[in-house]
């Protein structure tokens, strides 16, 4: 399977993005498409490299937008289609082996790695199609016990990491998608400026191809939560709240109840 990446940037440091970068080129062939929101061009050796494709935005298209460009430019040459975070790093087995997992799984279209903190800690990321309760309350709610419980459940906590599990939401910081099913779907819907494009995307693939967790494969993920700090960054973060839900339904959405219910299942702290 031929593969294809891209790499969204803004005003990143070059020793993260860098990483990444080489993480990518030295775990596979594939072309990796990089695309600078920043104002000021990026700088680094690695933008020479030639099986790089460095793109300059001029300013900030937004993640999924620069994305899609990407991907645009990418058609017709990969089998599959990698999402890249600047802040990972892996080794160069995982990229064969998920690839590997795909090519034997033709009903999966999008799979995700386990992904870690720097220090080895299981990042929660697997997580159901979110309520409003998911995404905003458990941000306010003063009670630790009942934003414990919101989490246990929204981040299926008791998931199995010994084996693949379908998942409703995966995170596009590392996403190893199907190129013809990405291109298919338009990519990502660029009315979501930033925050929750992902959640949107892996809705979207899983409305024709199942969603996959496959934890036998790793990645570190340094993982900011940019949006718990910063007001600005909250404010994206709530204004794509708010565009989801408008565009999947608040409190009555079925696809989420029938997805969720399957998904919750199969952990046995709910059974």
């Amino acid at each position: 399977m031929n593969i294809s990446a891209s790499l969204v940037l803004f005003h990143n440091a070059p020793t993260q993005y860098g990483q990444a970068m080489r993480c990518f080129l030295e775990g596979c062939d594939g072309i990796l498409y990089v695309e600078d929101n920043s104002i000021a061009p990026l700088q680094h050796e690695l933008f020479a490299h030639p099986r790089v494709r460095y793109v300059h935005a001029e300013k900030n298209l937004g993640f999924g937008k620069a994305h899609n460009r990407a991907i645009a430019m990418a058609a017709g040459t990969s089998d599959v289609h990698l999402l890249l975070n600047p802040d990972i790093s892996f080794d160069p087995y995982v990229l064969p082996e998920l690839v590997r997992f795909l090519g034997a799984n033709p009903e999966v279209g999008a799979v995700m790695p386990q992904i870690t903190y720097p220090d080895g800690c299981l990042q929660r990321l697997c997580k159901l199609l979110p309520t409003p309760g998911d995404l905003i309350l458990r941000r306010f709610i003063p009670s630790e016990r009942i934003k414990k419980k919101i989490n246990e459940r929204y981040e299926m906590h008791g998931l199995a990491q010994d084996r693949a599990s379908c998942v409703p939401t995966l995170s596009g910081c590392f996403l190893l998608i199907r190129s013809d099913l990405l291109h298919r779907l338009g990519g990502f819907d660029e009315r979501f400026f930033m925050y929750l494009e992902d959640v949107d995307l892996v809705r979207r693939i899983g409305d024709v191809a199942e969603t996959v967790y496959q934890p036998s494969v790793q990645v570190v993920h340094a993982y900011a939560k940019g949006s718990y700090r910063n007001r600005k960054l909250f404010g994206y973060h709530l204004h794509s709240a708010i565009q989801y839900f408008n565009k999947w339904g608040w409190f009555f959405d079925s696809t989420r109840k029938i997805r969720n219910r399957n998904a919750l299942s199969k952990l046995s702290i709910y059974r």
